[in-house]
């Protein structure tokens, strides 16, 4: 129709995008819904209703804070790309009239564009995780909660984004490119011998415990329960954890920007099977076989804690 032409300056179906603009309206989107979620937090403005439970029986809350910046991202993205494919935890449609296209150079991104071709808005799929870690937000733990977008072509994630509204720190990695100041510097490092850290998610400590200390014969594991995958994977990047695993079954939305910040820097995120992970938008957004992420010594770890899942 003419009104769409008007609107986005061609055809909604004829897009082709470059990952330095996604990525660059992917870290503004992020901050601007990561503000909303910290300012819906310090008003007590929660709303909080339950989804029902998790295979864990844990509740599974939904807030305003989930909603709000779901709207900021996913309209934002709408806006700016029309013909994207836009994966979000929330499902919430709504008219992108009056909404500001979101900015599309972001200096830092550009700095590190390089080679930067066009790819068609077919092959691109953003997931979205509008507030990671709602749980721990309800409870206040907010060190914990995340806003996270990604963006994945023909299924591999090549750019990635954890906001930490909280500690208002922004994270992102561009496959190839670089990443985000703050993780200027960072190496894969090696296993320095010692205790084995490994973080897991709050709901599910007991079990790896057991598991991995038995698989690592006689070394001593330290496990560390935390709130929110994105946090998970921010720690094992800045090396305050060796292994991040997952024993049940996670959404893409909450691993896919761990994923490419970690590949960014030489770090790897597999299933537990030793599988990379699809992030196509017509896959089931759920992954089965666990996860396991890590910095160094990927196979090593993965094959010794294998066993842990009970997917």
């Amino acid at each position: 129709s003419s009104g769409i032409n008007a609107e986005y300056g061609g055809s909604k179906f004829d897009r082709s995008y470059r990952i330095s603009e996604v990525l660059s309206a992917a870290i503004y989107l992020s901050e601007k819904a990561g503000h909303k979620v910290k300012a819906i937090r310090e008003q007590d403005d929660l709303d909080e209703q339950s989804k029902g439970e998790t295979k864990e029986g844990v509740n599974d809350p939904i807030t305003n804070g989930d909603l709000e910046s779901h709207r900021i991202l996913v309209k934002g993205f709408k806006k700016g790309f029309p013909a994207l494919h836009i994966v979000s935890e929330e499902h919430e449609e709504e008219s992108t009239e009056g909404i500001i296209p979101p900015s599309m150079k972001h200096p830092d991104v550009l700095k590190l564009a390089g080679d930067d071709p066009k790819f068609p808005a077919e092959d691109i799929t953003v997931w979205i995780d509008p507030l990671d870690a709602t749980k721990e937000y309800t409870e206040k733990l907010t060190e914990y909660v995340t806003v996270m977008a990604c963006v994945a072509v023909n299924g591999v994630p090549v750019a990635g984004v954890i906001r930490k509204p909280f500690d208002d720190k922004t994270y992102w990695g561009w496959v190839g490119h670089g990443t985000s100041g703050n993780m200027e510097g960072v190496t894969p490092g090696k296993d320095e011998g010692g205790p084995l850290r490994v973080i897991v998610s709050r709901s599910h400590a007991g079990t790896v415990k057991e598991t991995a200390q038995a698989a690592f014969d006689g070394r001593e594991v330290t496990v560390t329960p935390a709130g929110g995958a994105g946090y998970k994977a921010i720690e094992v990047v800045e090396n305050k954890q060796d292994v991040y695993v997952h024993t049940t079954i996670i959404k893409k939305w909450d691993i896919c920007a761990g994923d490419a910040i970690l590949r960014t820097l030489g770090g790897k995120q597999t299933d537990l099977r030793g599988n990379d992970i699809n992030y196509s938008h017509n896959l089931d957004p759920k992954n089965e076989h666990g996860l396991i992420a890590t910095m160094h010594d990927h196979e090593t770890y993965r094959e010794k804690l294998q066993g842990v899942s009970n997917s």
